[in-house]
Formats: structure tokens, sequence, C-alpha cells
């Protein structure tokens, strides 16, 4: 994990303590359709809360929004955030408390972000296990429909 995360995972530059990076490539795969580093991230998520005097699993989450100016390459997927005047893609993003991430929702910028409450909110949910009870939010996501589907 540490190669990967340093060295952004090129196979074919495994170290050569390993092996043939082939079969390297399949275990990965294995683990990634079984869900292993998402069990991993979470199980480590637990114990910098708890490491930090906080229980295992947050109670409150915190969303915001993000435009990431895109170019021309981008084509149909990017859309145009009038507010902020960029071309691109949104990124919607759910922390905890302490700022570890836990979902990450991507739109084309013309997208609403109380939009996206309801998916941000199921991700959320989902990760960790229906504790979250508060969400602090910037303006971009309030509003009666997005409070309905946080829900």
């Amino acid at each position: 994990l540490r190669w990967m995360a340093r060295a952004g995972a090129p196979w074919r530059m495994l170290p050569n303590d390993f092996p043939p990076w082939e079969l390297v490539y399949q275990q990965t795969q294995r683990w990634l359709q079984a869900g292993c580093f998402e069990h991993m991230v979470s199980d480590l998520r637990s114990v910098i809360r708890v490491a930090q005097g906080r229980q295992g699993q947050p109670s409150a989450v915190i969303l915001d929004g993000r435009t990431i100016q895109s170019t021309c390459e981008s084509g149909p997927r990017a859309g145009y955030d009038g507010y902020k005047r960029k071309r691109g893609s949104k990124v919607h993003i759910a922390v905890d408390t302490l700022g570890q991430l836990l979902a990450v929702h991507v739109t084309p910028a013309n997208e609403q972000e109380r939009a996206q409450v309801a998916e941000l909110a199921r991700q959320v949910q989902q990760v960790t296990g229906h504790t979250v009870k508060v969400a602090f939010a910037d303006q971009g996501y309030t509003g009666k429909e997005p409070a309905q589907a946080a829900l």
C-alpha cells in the first residue's frame, strides 16, 4: 500500500522482491472487487477516531462542494457553473468532524448542490452504518428538499 501511495501504482515498476507484476495486479483486482480496500479504510478511520478520543463511527458529517475547471477535451461531461463562472465538474464531498473522507460524488458543474444531498447521504450512511445524525453544510446544500432527502 505504501508503494501504491508513493509511486502511483505503475505495475511494471514493482520492487524486485515482489512477485511478477501480473500476479500482483490480479490479486489487487480481486481485493478491490471483494471490497477489501473499503473495509481497510473504514477500519483505519475508526482506529484514528478512537485514538482521538471519539466514537469509532461519526455522528456528524460536513458537506461541501467544489467546482474543478476542465479542459476542452472534457466534452459533454463538463457543465458550466454560472455562480463561479467555470466550466467543469463539481465534486461533492462528505467528511467527518476530523476531516476524514466519507463520501465523494462528482457531477457536471451545472448541477445544483442541493440536488446531490440524497446521494451523499446514502453513501455516508452506508459507510458509517447509519450512525450519522447531523450534517453541517454550506448554503448550497440547504432547503426543504435537501433536508427531506437526507432523512
